[in-house]
């Protein structure tokens, strides 16, 4: 067995976050079977697992977002546990609820907690908020988190200079069985505004920032391995993490010819920082018009925001023509206010 104590794992979600999930859990020797449909046969995900399954047809709520559907995949696959990707299928109590139902582990909240609490299924664009991995000692590798927005998405993600002090209610988190990864906006009051289960965009900023697995924490989290509780042990770093998104007009789909950001890790990259790719296509791969645009992530972590954002600036300074517009323009002028100190 796998040593996170799961040995295999149905991935639910597409394009690079379900890249670096299925990637991960191959580190960790953990089979992955990943889930598509029948616009993602060939899609990068499926390639990289060691199984797939179909759905049902290309809209998501035929397929990626059917809860009876991933279920009875995760039953026919053989799978031990249900990793979900998105938020919106991590927050989802239904989900949660049927697949602890039908005897497998379900990695994340429970279904109780998400209801109570109600996990909200979309990604956190509130301009500051914080990731952290909640366990029964309280939070774990907490990551304070500030984001510039792009029509209500989270574009660029860093670790702030001076964070604030974190609303009360997300220290109770622990007292009302969250467990697992979560990601929180904080809303201009000072409250809880989105609360988030899953692999967010912005979880490479506490990966990058602790030194830690994401996967890994949320696999051991959900088998009960006291592991969890440890966290990094390490002091955390500053992080930058970007999103780089097709500007296809909606409902318009492209085929990447180019490469995109290589996926991997370069420890050597600009004067120190980590930075860690993944791309969601590799060239000659469809961008399907039914789904997200998300071309690929690129995060840092370093000695400070400055060097980090430098370090991502120069991934996305050296991708060449890809073959369908994007915003890395835009993302590297963000970059530069970074780097220059102008925000943060």
């Amino acid at each position: 067995m796998a040593h996170v104590g799961i040995e295999s794992v149905l991935v639910a979600g597409r394009g690079p976050a379900a890249c670096a999930v299925v990637a991960a859990c191959s580190r960790l020797d953990v089979k992955t079977i990943a889930v598509h449909s029948e616009a993602d046969r060939n899609a990068r995900h499926v390639r990289l697992a060691d199984d797939a399954i179909l759905l049902g047809p290309a809209p998501a709520a035929e397929s990626y977002l059917a809860v009876d559907r991933i279920v009875e995949a995760a039953r026919r696959s053989g799978a031990r546990a249900v990793l979900p990707v998105p938020p919106a299928l991590a927050g989802n109590a239904r989900l949660a609820g049927a697949v602890v139902a039908a005897g497998l582990t379900w990695v994340g909240p429970s279904a109780a907690v998400l209801e109570r609490l109600g996990g909200d299924g979309v990604e956190p664009a509130s301009e500051r908020g914080f990731l952290a991995l909640v366990t029964d000692g309280g939070l774990r590798c907490t990551t304070p988190v500030s984001r510039d927005r792009a029509a209500g998405i989270a574009r660029v993600s860093w670790t702030p200079d001076e964070p604030s002090e974190l609303p009360p209610a997300a220290k109770r988190l622990p007292e009302v069985g969250w467990r697992g990864l979560v990601t929180v906006g904080i809303a201009p009051d000072g409250e809880l505004a989105e609360v988030a289960a899953g692999f967010s965009l912005d979880t490479t900023v506490l990966e990058r920032a602790h030194g830690v697995d994401a996967v890994d924490l949320a696999l051991r989290s959900a088998a009960g391995d006291p592991a969890a509780e440890s966290g990094a042990g390490v002091p955390p770093r500053r992080a930058v993490t970007v999103q780089l998104r097709s500007t296809l007009p909606p409902g318009q789909g492209g085929r990447v010819t180019g490469r995109l950001p290589r996926t991997g890790r370069d420890t050597a990259a600009a004067r120190g920082a980590e930075v860690v790719a993944v791309s969601g296509y590799d060239p000659d791969d469809r961008l399907d018009r039914w789904y997200d645009a998300l071309l690929a992530t690129v995060s840092a972590g370093a000695r400070d925001t400055a060097t980090a954002a430098r370090a991502v600036s120069d991934v996305l300074d050296a991708v060449p023509e890809v073959g369908v517009p994007h915003d890395g323009p835009e993302v590297c002028a963000v970059l530069e206010r970074l780097a220059s100190g102008r925000i943060g």
